[in-house]
Order: C-alpha cells, then sequence, then structure tokens
C-alpha cells in the first residue's frame, strides 16, 4: 500500500467513525425504543435503534440483517467512479446523453447562481426561473433522502412552496439563503402514478447489481415509493413516504410498508388506493432500458435508479445512486444471507 492508498483508506474510516456518531448513535428515532435495546443496536453490527424496532430484532435474528453501517461501508463499492453519481448535477448532465432526465435551469456553486450558458443570476432572475417555469424543483446537489427538496411554483398571481401560498421575500430567502442547490423543472408523471397519489411525484427505485460471478449485470430488486399527505413534495421512505415492493416479472405492486412504523398498508391512507391493484405499464420494457442503460457504465457495479414514467409512457431517470438504503429492501426480509448480503462480501463491505 502507497502512501496515496494508505491516506485515503485512513480518510475513509475516519469519515465511517464520525458518521457512526453522527447517524447511528445519534440519529432521531422514530419508534419508541429502550435504552438498552438502542444500546444493543448500536454495539451488535451498527444498526440504528429505529431497525432494531423495525425488523424486530434480537441478539439472533440481527444476524439475518444488514445494518445501517453495512449500508455506509457498501458506499465506496463504486470508487472511484462514485463521485458522478454523488453529484446530481453531474450525473444528470452525463445521463442526460442516454435517457430523458429533468431540464436543469440553473446551479448555485458555492452561494454563486448561474445557469447552463454561465450567466451569473441575481435573486430577481431566480425567481423569473420560477415565474417562467411555473413549477420547479430546488434539490441541494450534494444531499439524499429528500433533505432541502422543494418544489416552487407560481401560477400567475401568487408564489407557492410545497404546494402552499408563499410571499416573494419567502422565496426569495429561501433561494438567496442557501447555496450548493440547483432548479429543474418538474415533471409530470403518468396516470398510474397520479392515482397512487397525485400530491407527490411517485418514483420507482430499480437496483441494478453487476454479478460478480458471471459480470453481467441484472435489476436486482425494485420498490414503488409514494407519498403522502405528510411528505409533500417528496415520496422519500426516509421522509415517511410508502413503498411497495414491485414484483420482477409481473411489475405488480405489493401492499405498503413504512420505515416509520411497523403498519402494514393495503390501500394509501389519503388516495384510497388498493396497492395490489396496481401493475406498472410496460414494466418488462422498463427493465430492458435500464439494463441498457447501465450497460454504458461498466464500472459501476451498483446503482439504486429513481425513475418515473411519464404521460407518454417513456421513462425519466430523476436521480441515480451509488448505494441504496437497506431499509426499503429489508421491509421484506434480512439480506445479511441473502443476495445482496453476498455481493456485500465479495466486495469486503462484511465478512
Amino acid at each position: 500500500m502507497d502512501v496515496f492508498e494508505l491516506v485515503h483508506y485512513v480518510t475513509n474510516k475516519a469519515k465511517l467513525f464520525v458518521l457512526y456518531w453522527r447517524r447511528i448513535v445519534f440519529a432521531k428515532n422514530h419508534f419508541s425504543v429502550s435504552p438498552w435495546d438502542k444500546l444493543r443496536a448500536n454495539l451488535f453490527g451498527g444498526f440504528l435503534a429505529d431497525q432494531w424496532a423495525l425488523y424486530g430484532l434480537d441478539m439472533k435474528k440481527r444476524k439475518e440483517y444488514l445494518s445501517e453501517f453495512d449500508w455506509y461501508r457498501s458506499r465506496y463499492i463504486n470508487e472511484p467512479f462514485d463521485y458522478m453519481l454523488n453529484n446530481k448535477v453531474v450525473t444528470t448532465e452525463v445521463l442526460r446523453q442516454y435517457i430523458r432526465v429533468p431540464e436543469i435551469l440553473a446551479v448555485n456553486s458555492k452561494g454563486l447562481a448561474a445557469d447552463l450558458s454561465g450567466t451569473p443570476l441575481s435573486g430577481d432572475a431566480e425567481l423569473a426561473l420560477v415565474r417562467n417555469g411555473g413549477k420547479v424543483i430546488i434539490k441541494p446537489f450534494g444531499k439524499g433522502k429528500g433533505n432541502g427538496v422543494h418544489c416552487l411554483s407560481f401560477d400567475g398571481t401568487a408564489y407557492g412552496i410545497d404546494g402552499r401560498t408563499a410571499e416573494e421575500d419567502e422565496l426569495r430567502r429561501l433561494l438567496e439563503g442557501s447555496k450548493d442547490w440547483y432548479l429543474s423543472e418538474t415533471m409530470q408523471q403518468h396516470a398510474y402514478a397520479a392515482a397512487l397519489y397525485d400530491q407527490t411525484i411517485n418514483t420507482i427505485r430499480i437496483i441494478t447489481m453487476k454479478d460478480p460471478e458471471t459480470g453481467r449485470f441484472k435489476v436486482f430488486f425494485a420498490v414503488q415509493r409514494v407519498g403522502t399527505q405528510k411528505t409533500i413534495p417528496v415520496d422519500n421512505a426516509s421522509q415517511g413516504g410508502l413503498v411497495c415492493r414491485i414484483d420482477l416479472e409481473s411489475g405488480r405492486l405489493s401492499h405498503g410498508r413504512s420505515l416509520h412504523n411497523r403498519t402494514v398498508y393495503e390501500r394509501h391512507p389519503d388516495s384510497g388506493i388498493r396497492f395490489e391493484d396496481v401493475v406498472i405499464p410496460d414494466w418488462a420494457a422498463l427493465k430492458q432500458e435500464i439494463l441498457e442503460l447501465v450497460n454504458h457504465f461498466p464500472y459501476l457495479h451498483f446503482v439504486a435508479w429513481d425513475v418515473i414514467k411519464l404521460p407518454d409512457g417513456t421513462n425519466c431517470i430523476i436521480e441515480a445512486n451509488t448505494s441504496s438504503g437497506v431499509n426499503i429492501i429489508q421491509l421484506w426480509g434480512g439480506q445479511r444471507n441473502g443476495e445482496l448480503g453476498a455481493f456485500y462480501r465479495h466486495y469486503k463491505v462484511i465478512k
């Protein structure tokens, strides 16, 4: 190991150490967990206290599940190409060569905003983009889990933030008081997704992995994410949205689950739609398109693609992620001794 590799190794270990304390030990809990169970969760495998409760773990059953700390270690599998997927602006600019992506209207980097022609933008110009677009999305380009995402709108007379009326000064403070964000167009979703819940854009997460034995890509897992009244404007499970497992052969949805409780949702709590009655249109073609896409990137061994189906039936990539939280996968059973666990072992994420 040369000096550069040693520094890189030590840096990654230091990052994991900090993440362990910040994102696991001091993480906000949605479940009521005893101090004893929290201690066991954190110390024995790096589980969140919420995971201990969500999966119904004990000292024996924990050996069947991947933990939050295992997930953090997995984020290095795509090195040194993981950077492309860790920055949403870069991801979008690369993917637009191959598939429909939302149009980026402006980028704010280190407090300086500009459009993609390089023209600097003032606060007035940023507001003009909202007025001209009617509805746009603002996102931090280096965060995940729906954090910092807002829908900004203008109906011809009044501005809005996440569906509520807002004064111009509030939008101005949001735009000027933040940095490292981008504005993008808002995509319209297919009728099947709007029927699930029409106040959020409901995305499909498709996970592809490169089989270590054959070297070929496969679709490993997929879920339909669905927002609720409490999560507007996002559908992220980490924000309280629901997830339904997608049958990889038929495209039919399962019942819904949440990361914040152990309720099984046969129907959407707001729209009332029965999840298991829903089949994603042209599912086989969507899977094939994702596999053709990932074959352009043979160096990305694991990708979590966030996809929406547009009204005309075509597909649009909203984001691509270098990893996927294990929670939405393990709501349907532990993976430590399953296919994902075997994949992690191949890359020495776990033993």
